[in-house]
């Protein structure tokens, strides 16, 4: 694992909770209409807004890598040390990803991050680039 990388939380009005990550130094790097993705440009730690429309997850926090092969071995892992989880999604991103509840109940996502990040779908915002020059 390189990192915890990201929190998902619900929010019931998107350009309100937009806003209020922005006013804290968070840069959007990915908008969809049911969903927001936003980063430190400092270290590239995110946070995901989703709407009540989005049902592709729910809340969950995220532990990022930098090997798509590593996420594909701890699936494998998990699964037959008898854990239940999703299967490995490939994302238009780039990224990669499960999910799985831990023993609590918890949601998590195990996501491959590229090495230059996560691209931005946000005009000449790309975090992705601004943090592989860092």
């Amino acid at each position: 694992m390189t990192r915890l990388g990201h929190v998902a939380l619900r929010v019931q009005d998107m350009d309100r909770a937009r806003a209020f990550y922005q006013a804290l130094g968070l840069q959007v790097t990915w908008q969809a209409q049911d969903w927001t993705y936003l980063q430190s440009p400092d270290t590239g730690d995110g946070v995901a807004l989703l709407s009540p429309e989005y049902t592709a997850a729910g809340p969950h926090f995220a532990f990022h890598f930098a090997d798509r092969t590593a996420v594909d071995a701890v699936h494998r892992q998990l699964q037959q040390a008898g854990h239940r989880v999703g299967p490995v999604h490939d994302h238009r991103d780039g990224t990669a990803s499960f999910y799985l509840q831990d023993p609590e109940g918890n949601w998590l996502e195990v996501l491959y991050e590229p090495p230059t990040g996560i691209p931005s779908n946000i005009g000449a915002a790309p975090i992705a680039v601004a943090l592989a020059q860092g």
